[in-house]
Order: C-alpha cells, then sequence, then structure tokens
C-alpha cells in the first residue's frame, strides 16, 4: 500500500510541475525571422502566434506569393523553435520520461 501511495504522490508532483511548465510557456515569447529579417514572426511557448512584422520595403503588389512565402517561413521556423522549446522543458519537468500533453503540437 506504501509503493501506491508514493506513486500517487510522485503523480500529483508531476502534475504539478505540467501545470507550471504550461503557464511558463504561455509566458514566454519565440522569434524567428526570414528575407534577411525583412519578416519576423513572434509565437509563444505552445507556438501560438503573438505578432507579425513586415518590412515595407517587402511589400510589392506584383510579388505576393514572394511575401507569402516569407511570412510562412518566419512562422514555421518560429514555431518549430516553440516546439523544441516545449520539448526541452517538458524532459526538464518530467525527469526525461516521454509525455505529450494534448493539444501542443
Amino acid at each position: 500500500m506504501n509503493n501506491l501511495q508514493q506513486l500517487l504522490q510522485m503523480g500529483q508532483q508531476l502534475q504539478a510541475k505540467v501545470a507550471e511548465l504550461q503557464q511558463r510557456l504561455d509566458s514566454q515569447e519565440v522569434s524567428a525571422s526570414a528575407g534577411g529579417g525583412m519578416v519576423k514572426a513572434t509565437v509563444d511557448g505552445k507556438g501560438g502566434l503573438r505578432a507579425l512584422t513586415i518590412d515595407p520595403a517587402v511589400v510589392d503588389p506584383q510579388d505576393v506569393e514572394m511575401l507569402e512565402d516569407l511570412v510562412m517561413a518566419a512562422v514555421t521556423e518560429a514555431q518549430n523553435k516553440a516546439r523544441s522549446l516545449y520539448e526541452e522543458e517538458m524532459r526538464k519537468a518530467t525527469g526525461g520520461l516521454p509525455m505529450q500533453l494534448p493539444g501542443l503540437f
């Protein structure tokens, strides 16, 4: 019975660590740019887009496709960085145990 109590206590501690991690990820920001800094995307630690900055010099009505590509590249890179941050923080919080949270990446 003692082992079961210890297991339950460990589960509660892990749950508290994960909840704290989610709060930290909400407040963290990760940025990436494309086109030599012409387009910059900022996401939260969970990958949600927070800001998008576009240098007016890259806005060409004759080449909207290039701008779309730059936006996609910047957002994708920022989200990839956020995913790496999430995975690293999750490893720390769980002591290296493999774990995924529903709704995140």
